[in-house]
């Protein structure tokens, strides 16, 4: 295991401050370019991800996968419009054998247009990163939800 150095730790805990605030401001194209190429998104509820069971509340295998839902959100789906607001914990960084990988806990609170906050999704962040010309990016990330129930459409990303 690799010595978590104080910079790593910053850039680390930086760049989930940054994911949390680009969904939070609704700049979902910018928060696409956070993942590589071929990064892996899924929601899958706690139950499941113990379980190891496969099924997933939302996949997307690449980041094309991700473009193509974000513009879908833009321009087909109809959803209730909402504002987010994210809470990210302190991550739990590792780094073993070269790969660099950090466990957060999360709190996704929504504001509905008509005033209304309500707690919409509690759960981790299980994210491994890439490296690439000194940039951490996301190569693969499991939200594990602490519950599978979901009150109303998942239409934005956790």
């Amino acid at each position: 295991m690799s010595t978590i150095t104080p910079e790593l730790y910053v850039r680390v805990q930086s760049f989930f401050e940054e994911y949390g605030r680009l969904l939070d401001e609704d700049r979902l194209e910018t928060w696409v370019e956070l993942f590589t190429e071929d990064a892996r998104y899924e929601i899958v509820s706690r139950e499941n991800h113990e379980q190891g069971l496969p099924l997933s509340l939302m996949l997307c295998d690449s980041r094309d996968m991700l473009h193509d839902r974000i513009y879908s959100l833009r321009e087909a789906n109809i959803y209730n419009i909402h504002t987010d607001c994210h809470v990210i914990g302190t991550a739990r960084i590792l780094h073993e054998n070269g790969v660099l990988s950090a466990v957060a806990p999360y709190s996704l609170f929504q504001s509905t247009q008509e005033g209304e906050t309500r707690l919409f999704s509690v759960g981790r962040y299980h994210l491994t990163f890439a490296e690439t010309g000194g940039r951490l990016s996301i190569s693969r990330l499991r939200v594990v939800t602490d519950t599978g129930a979901i009150l109303t459409l998942l239409a934005t990303p956790i």
